[in-house]
């Protein structure tokens, strides 16, 4: 279901995602967005399966674990409203690096690749200003990644 919105518009500004875009390339990244349902339990995607779409998170909550080697189930992180994923399978062509489950009933908004190249044949400014702001949030995720990993191994030095 497509979906358009006042809204989903400003929703869409106030995400990270979408920031500082202007209204003509808004406008076109939010005539590509479809939205997708998912109840409470739902594996949206899954560690190692190909991936060539991302979401936003409109509503809900969302649990981001990978498998370690032995099999155990590692949680990563939680997603709520505002928040995106999937976004490297988009960059780098990559299956996907984690799955992705609703905690409970979620409503996305996905993007596909394919869009996000049309996107760029139509409008280079707002393709730029997308990937600037992946690029800032992956930023952020390896910071944070950072600041864990140097807590947990100081921790172990105790």
């Amino acid at each position: 279901m497509v979906v358009s919105t006042p809204d989903l518009k400003a929703f869409l500004l106030a995400t990270p995602f979408f920031g500082g875009l202007p209204d003509a390339g808004l406008d076109l990244l939010m005539s590509m967005l479809v939205q997708r349902r998912f109840d409470a339990g739902a594996t949206v995607v899954s560690e190692g399966e190909p991936g060539r779409s991302m979401f936003i998170v409109e509503s809900g909550r969302l649990a981001v674990s990978k498998r370690a080697h032995a099999g155990r189930v590692i949680p990563i992180s939680v997603l709520e409203r505002g928040d995106f994923f999937g976004e490297m399978s988009l960059i780098e062509m990559q299956n996907r690096s984690a799955t992705v489950v609703a905690e409970a009933p979620t409503v996305l908004y996905e993007l596909t690749a394919q869009n996000l190249y049309a996107c760029y044949k139509a409008d280079i400014h707002a393709y730029v200003i997308v990937l600037q702001n992946i690029n800032r949030e992956l930023c952020r995720r390896l910071r944070r990644a950072d600041n864990r990993f140097t807590g947990q191994r100081v921790g172990d030095d105790d």
